[in-house]
């Protein structure tokens, strides 16, 4: 029997792709597990402990890549040896993982290492992203509707009490807890400047 696991990081990362080579590689859709929005460190992963309690001797395990699996090359050869001592023939992407080869636990090792490394340079690629200036101004959040002007407005009307919370909603053609946070930061604004 084929058991097949895929996993995702982040909401944005779709399983499609690794749903299909599984399925090319003869895995019934029903014999998929996935683990979503698990980063590769997170030590407990429901989909694939879920996938390895599926695993009979003799059955294969399918990935579609190595950087689905573990968190890091050496979690990767712990779980390729627990495979092994279950007598679970463990296939990478159709390629078959024979731990009696010297070459093919080299190739695994290297593939694991690899991976490991990737993803050690995609965080450090981030964190040097993070700490330009530019980058920060683009990663800012949604902004409020309006400006600090009608902040101002919405503001004074409220004070004033001219006007009821719904009405000052309607007149800026906003939500009645924006309302509220307009004035929260209009107040911010005014006590930043005080100092």
């Amino acid at each position: 029997m084929l058991i097949g696991f895929a996993r995702v990081s982040t909401v944005e990362q779709d399983e499609a792709t690794q749903i299909a080579k599984l399925l090319t590689l003869g895995v019934d859709q029903e014999r998929i597990y996935i683990d979503h929005g698990f980063t590769g460190k997170t030590m407990t992963r429901a989909g694939l402990d879920q996938a390895l309690a599926a695993c009979r001797e003799g059955d294969v395990f399918a990935v579609p890549a190595i950087d689905r699996l573990a968190r890091n090359a050496l979690g990767t050869l712990e779980l390729l040896k627990e495979l092994h001592e279950r007598d679970i023939v463990f296939s990478l992407n159709g390629i078959v993982y024979d731990p009696n080869d010297p070459m093919a636990k080299l190739f695994f090792t290297m593939l694991a290492a690899v991976a490991e490394a990737e993803g050690g340079w995609i965080s450090i690629r981030t964190r040097e992203a993070m700490a330009r200036p530019s980058v920060r101004a683009k990663l800012r959040g949604r902004q409020p509707r309006l400006t600090p002007k009608q902040d101002a407005a919405v503001t004074a009307h409220y004070e004033a009490g001219d006007m009821s919370v719904p009405e000052i909603a309607a007149l800026f053609n906003v939500s009645r807890p924006s309302v509220y946070r307009a004035i929260e930061r209009h107040r911010l604004t005014l006590v930043s400047s005080s100092r």
